[in-house]
């Protein structure tokens, strides 16, 4: 599909659709582990499910090591999966190599994180770019049609005049720069799904805003569907049509970007929107601190993917956890603030919260733990201390 194709086809066709997507690798054996007939693998992705829809973007929000990368590639087909589905435009797809995977990459395009690394440092932008037109058929005949093509995927990317670039080396680029021409050479394909993973983790902070800038205009014009992936949830809500947030490798959380951010469900979702900067919590003298909060903001690290625990992998660190949250997985319950919103939390399960009424008394709570709060009901973006 050219881009001009990809441009009149209708916006929110699902292209890209992860189904039950799961990815483990395996551990190098100890000796005590040829003893054992379950052989220890990494939890990187457990069941993850999304779609990637057509002039949308889709953020996947988590801290490092909660599996958002493994995602992404994936759904590049650059690692083999373990269990799950992808599918492209509806059907199945499974490439490893070949003809296959070239015809893949050609409508689904990955955006590495440290633009340096993703470049060859001995070769021009010139070899690039023309390397990836000439690899997907789009360099033309002739070497004024290649020259116009180049021309032309330095303009979109705002590197102009393109002359002035052509026959630089990466080291002498801007991290931005870079960035843009790595996003050039993605362009190169004609793409109808991009997979940006962090693309502006590694540029400076007075220059992220242009790229993201960048990307959604190259959203609208060409009519691409963007997996956008990202640790900064406020980054999510400014550029993201739809935020899923992931922690331990599996999805606990998602919705329209704006609910997400703004009236999070999940006690990890409030951990990371309390973690973002916000002028409104921070004064001179402190007094814009509350320290009773402060003490109920998920204490400890990550868990280890290797043997992660049972139930819902957030309970260790969870000041909400039920003693149901230590055994039974939850599955995905409708928050029902806003159309599509959701989050695999016990708080949500309508046992739960008819158990929380006034007068009732949880039958699985811990006495140890304080009962959790009804938060069904609530729209505003109070803190895990001011929701207990």
């Amino acid at each position: 599909m050219t881009l001009s194709e990809s441009a009149a086809a209708p916006v929110n066709e699902v292209v890209l659709e992860a189904a039950g997507l799961t990815k483990h690798f395996p551990v190098r054996k100890r000796l005590r582990d040829f003893f054992s007939r379950t052989p220890a693998v990494v939890h990187a992705v457990d069941d993850v499910s999304f779609a990637l829809r057509r002039g949308q973007v889709t953020a996947l929000v988590g801290e490092s090591g909660s599996g958002k990368s493994t995602v992404a590639r994936l759904l590049a087909q650059l690692y083999p999966r373990t269990a799950g589905d992808i599918r492209l435009h509806g059907r199945s797809t499974r490439v490893r190599g070949g003809r296959a995977f070239r015809a893949y990459v050609r409508r689904v395009q990955l955006i590495l994180q440290d633009p340096f690394a993703s470049l060859n440092p001995v070769h021009t932008v010139r070899y690039h770019l023309t390397r990836s037109l000439r690899i997907h058929g789009n360099a033309g005949r002739t070497a004024e049609d290649l020259d116009r093509a180049l021309a032309d995927l330095l303009t979109r990317v705002r590197l102009t005049p393109p002359e002035r670039f052509l026959d630089v080396f990466p080291h002498e680029l801007s991290g931005g720069q870079r960035q843009r021409v790595a996003i050039a050479r993605a362009l190169g394909a004609d793409p109808e799904v991009l997979l940006a993973d962090e693309p502006v983790s590694m540029l400076d902070v007075s220059i992220r805003l242009g790229v993201l800038n960048l990307l959604q205009d190259l959203k609208e014009r060409l009519n691409l569907a963007i997996l956008y992936i990202t640790h900064d949830i406020a980054s999510a809500r400014y550029f993201a049509d739809e935020t899923i947030v992931m922690y331990a490798g599996r999805m606990v959380e998602g919705g329209d970007s704006e609910t997400v951010t703004q009236n999070p469900a999940h006690p990890y979702t409030r951990l990371l929107t309390e973690s973002a900067p916000d002028p409104e919590r921070i004064t001179g003298d402190g007094a814009g601190i509350d320290e009773a909060a402060g003490k109920d903001r998920g204490q400890g690290e990550p868990p280890s993917l290797i043997s992660p625990p049972a139930g819902c992998r957030f309970h260790p660190r969870c000041p909400h956890a039920m003693r149901r949250c230590t055994a039974e997985l939850p599955p995905r319950l409708t928050v029902g603030d806003r159309p599509g919103h959701w989050t695999a939390c016990w708080l949500y399960d309508p046992a739960t919260v008819a158990a929380d009424a006034p007068g009732s008394a949880a039958p699985d709570a811990d006495p140890a733990v304080p009962p959790p709060p009804a938060l069904v009901e609530r729209e505003d973006t109070a803190t895990l201390g001011e929701a207990r």
